[in-house]
């Protein structure tokens, strides 16, 4: 039995999904009789790009494909296995001969990026000058690696990964029609695992359409390809949100417990924050991006996802637009007739103007008293919005510093020389939101998490954060 990508591939262009921009087009270039002598589709892989380019091959030859026959004038290469220029020399003396049956001799070239310098050169000659009868349709997924000569001697036409909704209905049809009993909920996990691509989202349809001969629901779905549910994932964001540690480990620690790996948890965190941005959420998507780097990625997420929330505010606050100015009218007075002239003593100087004082820059937000750690949250917020209407520069190197709060003395921990030094130049524009008597520490480095990994080592089994470096 054929696999659920082959059975429902489309054979002809309007049979197509998600790809309307580009069958449109070949259609009316089809009817009107404008065949181009050479094609380029570039796009993601599983979209739609070697199916368009034999269904077009088959129709511009009036050729049945559905009879999948294998016709002398369809040339398919594939450019991974054939990268020299022989093999191109080869087509350029094949490509003279006239087709056997149809109307032009095709050539569908795959992922074309892969053929070597000398074998583009070679393919360039024949692109120049190509005989009247020979059609290239050429596809890739790396479209920098084609050269630009190549390019500009073709009709390029880009294709998309596929929007959600069109690939979840187009999933729906295909279950419905295949008997598989499968809820909406099942299939959007499905959708989101096969990132836009048909061949990929179809074959994990296949796959899970034989894990249960009843309802395949979320939560089967989860446990089969070892994801963490989305109420977890939803609930781990919100603890963190709130500040609620306690909740995050022990969440945390029920989904490690199944088997779920730590990278692909903070892979489907980053992918759910994506789905609903929060600015509570979004300081945490950096740290989560360095799960996967770690030596120790159960540690790093566990850290991660345990440190204080930092909103992220907008980079570039919007200022008000001036008030415009009141204009006085003025009254104009009748002029009467000029005397003869006279003698005029010479008109001494007008003063200059007084300039007006420039007015008082806005002073800085008093802060409160700092007596627990949420206030020392509070006030390390109000530093970052303060110096991003100040001091927009260093904002970023304070995204990336950690910091501590002790006896009436702030350290932040700049994690590397450079970013020290950049901070440091601007200590007094962060001692303005600073409360009265509190000192500012700046260093190079990063913030040792005794008391984290302490509670980590509990649940763990211990454990040291190693960051490698790239």
């Amino acid at each position: 039995m054929k696999a659920l990508y082959r059975r429902y591939r489309p054979k002809t262009l309007s049979e197509v999904v998600g790809q309307e921009q580009i069958t449109s087009v070949l259609e009316k270039a089809i009817k009107n009789g404008k065949i181009a002598h050479a094609y380029l589709f570039i796009g993601p892989r599983g979209t739609g790009k070697t199916s368009v380019a034999r269904i077009l091959a088959h129709q511009i030859n009036d050729f049945n494909y559905e009879l999948e026959d294998d016709y002398l004038d369809i040339i398919e290469i594939d450019a991974a296995s054939n990268t020299g220029v022989d093999n191109i020399r080869d087509l350029r003396e094949k490509a003279i001969i006239a087709p056997s049956k149809g109307k032009y001799k095709v050539y569908i070239i795959d992922e074309v990026h892969m053929l070597s310098k000398s074998a583009f050169n070679a393919l360039l000659k024949t692109l120049e000058e190509p005989p009247e009868h020979v059609v290239f349709i050429m596809a890739t997924t790396d479209a920098y690696k084609v050269p630009v000569t190549i390019t500009s001697r073709s009709q390029v036409f880009t294709f998309k990964l596929a929007n959600p909704s069109v690939m979840l209905e187009h999933l729906r049809k295909i279950a419905k029609a295949e008997k598989i009993n499968i809820t909406d909920e099942a299939l959007e996990i499905v959708v989101r695992r096969g990132g836009g691509s048909f061949r990929d989202s179809l074959s994990l349809l296949d796959q899970v359409s034989t894990l249960s001969d009843d309802q395949i629901d979320a939560d089967l779905l989860n446990k089969a390809l070892g994801l963490p549910a989305q109420d977890a994932l939803i609930s781990i964001l919100n603890g963190y949100a709130a500040g609620d540690a306690a909740h995050v480990r022990d969440t945390l620690a029920e989904l490690l417990d199944t088997g779920i790996k730590p990278e692909v948890i903070a892979d489907n965190l980053i992918t759910t924050i994506l789905d609903n941005p929060q600015p509570i959420w979004l300081g945490l998507m950096d740290k989560l991006t360095e799960v996967s780097r770690n030596a120790y990625p159960n540690v790093k997420l566990l850290l991660a996802l345990t440190a204080p929330a930092t909103p992220v505010a907008p980079a570039f606050p919007v200022a008000p637009a001036p008030k415009p100015r009141a204009v006085m009218a003025t009254a104009v007075k009748p002029v009467a007739a000029a005397p003869a002239p006279k003698a005029q003593p010479k008109p001494e100087p007008e003063p200059k103007p007084t300039p007006e004082p420039e007015p008082a820059p806005t002073p800085a937000p008093a802060a409160p008293p700092i007596t627990s750690d949420a206030d020392a949250a509070e006030v390390w917020n109000q530093i970052i919005l303060h110096c991003e209407e100040t001091s927009p520069g260093i904002v970023r190197f304070l995204h990336d510093a950690d910091y501590t709060y002790a006896d009436s003395k702030l350290t932040i921990y700049a994690k590397k020389k450079f970013n020290q030094k950049q901070i440091d130049k601007r200590r007094s524009v962060i001692a303005e939101v600073l409360p009265e008597g509190c000192t500012i520490e700046v260093n190079d480095q990063v913030l040792a998490q005794d008391a984290d990994l302490a509670a980590i080592a509990e649940i763990m089994g211990g454990g040291e954060e190693v960051t490698i470096d790239e």
